[in-house]
């Protein structure tokens, strides 16, 4: 049983690469994706979260305002703690029950796709080797302007909030450069670098 931490910047590929690890047989647990529904309407960190926050940051559908959020987020690094506080132990909680999944369908790569696993100490101690997913920071912000639509300002500022691309590098075991915008060498390389986790 292999468990990899799979991490990188905003925009730098990581969902790409999570799909193509996924393809090659590894199971990918999204910490992204979970938190999203955590915070969809009906989720189970929204009761806390209205709690803490008031229903202000709450929408019409019930779910997180997310762009309410991000704003206060980044102008009061108070409120991202508190916020963390509650989202990071529900994270953990459905990721050690799709882990456990994993382990009894006898996976023998488990990806845990974590955007913030440098900044984290826990998910570090979670994982046998970390693959970063490194790219410069200009072509994150063009990448995330195409698909978000968020102002050049609010993806530099959400760059500034993870931890610096030396970081990253630092951290890594492996490294895959994803600075080009061709699936199929990304699916090339992803492919050599499978092999070294049995996938």
């Amino acid at each position: 049983m292999v468990r990899l931490g799979l991490t990188g910047g905003i925009g730098s590929g990581k969902s790409s690469v999570a799909k193509l690890l996924r393809l090659r047989g590894a199971a990918v647990i999204d910490a992204d994706a979970i938190s999203r529904e955590l915070t969809a309407a009906g989720g189970l960190a929204i009761g806390p979260i209205t709690a803490a926050f008031g229903a202000d940051f709450i929408d019409v559908k019930g779910a997180l305002d997310r762009d309410k959020m991000r704003w206060a987020s980044f102008s009061d690094t108070g409120v991202r703690t508190q916020l963390e506080a509650i989202i990071h132990p529900l994270v953990g909680s459905e990721s050690a029950k799709q882990e456990s999944l994993a382990i009894a369908g006898a996976i023998h790569c488990i990806v845990f796709d974590i955007p913030l696993l440098v900044e984290s100490r826990r998910w570090r101690q979670r994982v046998n080797e970390v693959l970063v997913i490194d790219c410069p920071e200009e072509v994150q912000i063009t990448r995330v302007l195409v698909r978000s639509g968020l102002e050049p300002s609010v993806v530099r500022n959400i760059i500034a909030s993870q931890a610096s691309r030396v970081q990253r590098l630092r951290a890594a075991d492996v490294v895959l450069f994803n600075g080009g915008d061709s699936l199929d060498r990304l699916g090339l390389e992803v492919a050599q670098i499978a092999a070294r986790f049995g996938l």
